[in-house]
């Protein structure tokens, strides 16, 4: 029997009907990225970082004469943070006296405050224009920030790394050091540290080691050493949480099948283990920056900080601790700076962690 035309066409049609394409799916940084963006706390902390790093990038023409040569002179900051001027010290501008009721002008009774509209936020004890220390105060944070995290990485996830990995003998010696390493206060170490440093390369002889820490030190403002001591004791943490990534990590049936097909250890950790592990690497690393932040200005806050007169918002804050009754914006504005910057990285910390997180792939 013969078919029908009509028929026939709607047969054809129906067998060749086009298929809808397949939705190609999102992969896990797309798919991160997209639920980062949707984090608001995340994206203003980042928006924050970033304007922070443009501020210490831009505070001086460092960056515009590093190839022709030539003294960096103010760029953002009004003035050289080191320029004092004695006739003018602890002036404020007349806005203030406004939102400090208790800086009264100088004329008015019982007042004390000289009043002058040169620097912007003020000047310090000194006469030195606290928002150009404000501003020069961000490249002390942020090298502490990016430089924390980076020994933490480079020693914290080579020595996890090989102590997972390895396991048996060779992860309980490593472990067993970390264990000791921890049971000694971080912040406590750190002081003995930087204490033993200062103390004794001061007067070290010319030609020998010390002279040479000590010239690096002064050539860096006295971030050297801090840097010294942030190294020795940021990268236990990271080195736990490596090692107990990989133990998760070591028996799964594709690094089985890498040992099949024959592949060397190293390139089964670095190319199969590490690309694994490296989201909750960054999440962890992202959250302690706050911490090592702080450190930092808690150091600077006893003394063992930058040296001066390199300024860091922790002996801002102790220098404006001085005369808090007197005063108060001048231990007020370098800790709101330094609250604002922990915030923005606590908040991006967040965001990354939640984007991240493999579970949540695919939500809204």
């Amino acid at each position: 029997m013969a078919v029908q035309p009509q028929a026939a066409s709607r047969v054809a049609g129906t067998a060749g009907a086009a298929v809808p394409p397949r939705r190609r799916e999102a992969g896990l940084w797309a798919d991160a990225w997209r639920r980062l963006l949707r984090n608001k706390a995340a994206v203003i902390g980042g928006v924050i970082i970033i304007i922070i790093v443009l501020v210490a990038t831009f505070a001086d023409t460092a960056i515009f004469t590093l190839f022709t040569g030539g003294e960096p002179q103010p760029l953002l900051a009004p003035q050289d943070y080191a320029k004092q001027s004695l006739v003018e010290n602890n002036v404020v501008p007349y806005w203030l006296t406004v939102v400090f009721p208790s800086l009264k002008p100088v004329g008015e009774e019982g007042g004390y405050a000289k009043i002058s509209d040169k620097f912007i936020l003020g000047a310090d004890y000194n006469g030195r224009d606290l928002l150009s220390r404000l501003i020069y105060g961000t490249r002390v944070s942020l090298a502490v920030a990016f430089v924390g995290p980076l020994v933490s990485l480079l020693i914290g996830v080579t020595y996890g790394t090989i102590s997972g990995y390895f396991g048996g003998r060779v992860d309980n010696l490593m472990m067993r050091f970390v264990d000791v390493m921890y049971g000694f206060p971080d912040i406590l170490f750190i002081i003995l540290l930087m204490a033993l440093f200062r103390s004794t390369t001061s007067a070290a002889e010319t030609g020998t080691i010390r002279s040479a820490l000590t010239a690096i030190d002064n050539a860096m403002g006295g971030m050297f050493f801090i840097f010294v001591g942030l190294g020795v004791t940021a990268w236990m943490s990271m080195a736990r949480l490596t090692r107990g990534q990989i133990l998760s990590l070591r028996e799964k049936e594709f690094i089985e099948a890498a040992r099949a097909i024959g592949t060397f250890d190293f390139r089964i950790m670095t190319r199969h283990i590490l690309p694994n592990i490296l989201g909750p690497i960054v999440v962890n690393q992202t959250l302690d920056i706050p911490r090592y932040i702080a450190t930092e200005a808690f150091l600077s806050f006893i003394g063992l900080g930058v040296l001066r007169p390199t300024p860091s918002w922790g002996a801002m804050i102790v220098d404006g601790a001085s005369a808090i009754r007197t005063y108060p914006h001048q231990a007020i504005f370098p800790a709101l700076a330094l609250a604002i910057t922990m915030f923005a990285f606590n908040f991006l910390g967040d965001g990354l962690r939640d984007a991240l997180d493999p579970r949540l792939k695919g939500s809204e």
